[in-house]
């Protein structure tokens, strides 16, 4: 069998790979500049900063659950390739506009009034763009992939991806805003060029019809997919797991400043690390399984997942903060005594959750025929985005509560007992 890594030596693979990669760098320098600056230049509370960084993931997160209906449809029923042009020519467009908002927060030009809606117009549009591309980039590789090459490529697109998040999220920790302005726009402009290099994948088959009526055919999709079991607990043991990083997502930013009390830049690190750990996960369980596609190794990874949640949880509890109001900054953060086991903790809850969802991705789209993929990812998008607002809603309502954002790190472990329960049965139901 083919190594993963020489699939990025070939044209059916590497031009969607880069396309994706780009893809997900813009997305999180876009939104990780815009979530810091607001986050450390204009709320001063952790109850506000969790709010709008919950705002902020809720907005990106919708078009999911509203357009993943007519996504899935469109790709099925039209060459995936020529739907990727269309969507990195609009990319280019909605970064423009989140380019004009970051100049007008770099200025303190009506930022409340003006900028931080501009930035959240953007951010919306780009959930409305990954809506589009998210069954693309999953679906089309069944098409050009052999079977025994299908979690390879899947893992490779997962670790690329989260390659890009690091470097999108710790370049956003560290430039200007108006660098990352800037940056986002020449960004998608590459992105638009590597994404006409993808190779056709026309339609499987031609009888497809599009239900252009969102809610009839977002409900219709999802009762189409779930009533079939081994979907149903592939779909919502991700979904469990989705449900999870957001509310870690949320966290992130907020208590690396008010209780780890460090600086953006700290924030971006964390970010960085977990994208790191997300990438050898992906690539680590690729190796165990041997390119087979199983859920064999699912429930424990997840369960390990929970176990550095809370070691993360203990370690938080116990930091010391920086004396009178200041801020660490990446050097005195690297030299505090605890560092170690906080950023070892970080790195075991993404290199577990790497391994536990990269093959429940693999099985949704190589336990279909091919022409029905990209619906069955679509349909999976639509219940994550929902699992995602409940848990973005979970860690808003907390906060509101006046719950600690270290406390809640406790939720996200005992959802993981859930999701390694609903793993369990899946491997019991396929393997």
């Amino acid at each position: 069998m083919q190594t993963s890594l020489g699939l990025l030596s070939r044209r059916r693979f590497l031009p969607l790979f880069v396309t994706q990669l780009l893809g997900a760098f813009n997305d999180n320098l876009f939104k990780q500049a815009m979530v810091l600056f607001v986050v450390y230049g204009v709320y001063n509370d952790a109850a506000s900063e969790t709010i709008f960084s919950g705002i902020a993931t809720g907005i990106f997160i919708l078009p999911f659950f509203l357009l993943s209906a007519m996504s899935g449809q469109l790709a099925d029923s039209i060459d995936k390739a020529k739907i990727i042009r269309i969507v990195k020519f609009c990319e280019i467009l909605i970064m423009l506009v989140g380019a004009a908002g970051l100049v007008l927060a770099w200025q303190g030009y009506a930022v409340k009034l003006l900028a931080i809606p501009l930035l959240l117009l953007a951010l919306f549009a780009m959930g409305i763009h990954s809506t589009f591309f998210g069954p693309i980039k999953y679906a089309i590789l069944p098409q050009h992939l052999e079977k025994d090459e299908v979690l390879g490529g899947t893992g490779l697109v997962e670790a690329g991806t989260y390659i890009a998040i690091l470097a999108g999220t710790i370049l956003a920790g560290v430039i200007p805003v108006e660098i990352a302005a800037i940056g986002v726009v020449i960004t998608a402009v590459i992105g638009y060029f590597a994404g006409r290099q993808v190779p056709p994948a026309p339609p499987v088959h031609e009888d497809h019809s599009i239900d252009w009526h969102v809610i009839r055919a977002s409900v219709a999709l999802v009762r189409g997919t779930m009533h079939i079991r081994h979907l149903y607990l592939a779909i919502v043991s991700i979904s469990f797991f989705w449900t999870i990083g957001a509310v870690l997502f949320i966290q992130f930013p907020p208590l690396a400043k008010n209780v780890l009390t460090a600086d953006k830049a700290v924030a971006s690190l964390f970010l960085a690390v977990f994208s790191i750990g997300i990438a050898i996960g992906s690539i680590a369980i690729n190796r165990l399984l041997k390119g087979k596609v199983s859920a064999r190794y699912a429930p424990a990874s997840v369960l390990v997942m929970a176990m550095f949640v809370v070691a993360f949880y203990f370690v938080c509890t116990q930091w010391g903060g920086a004396a009178d109001g200041r801020l660490y900054g990446i050097g005195e953060f690297l030299n505090h005594h605890m560092v170690i086991p906080l950023l070892g903790s970080l790195l075991g809850i993404a290199i577990s959750g790497g391994m536990f969802v990269v093959p429940l991705y693999a099985f949704l789209t190589t336990s279909v025929d091919k022409s029905q993929a990209a619906r069955t990812v679509a349909a999976n998008n639509i219940v994550n985005s929902g699992a995602m607002v409940v848990g973005s809603l979970i860690a808003l309502g907390l906060s509101a509560l006046g719950v600690s954002i270290e406390h809640q790190l406790l939720l996200s472990a005992a959802m993981c007992l859930i999701s390694a329960w609903l793993a369990q049965k899946l491997h019991r139901a396929c393997d």
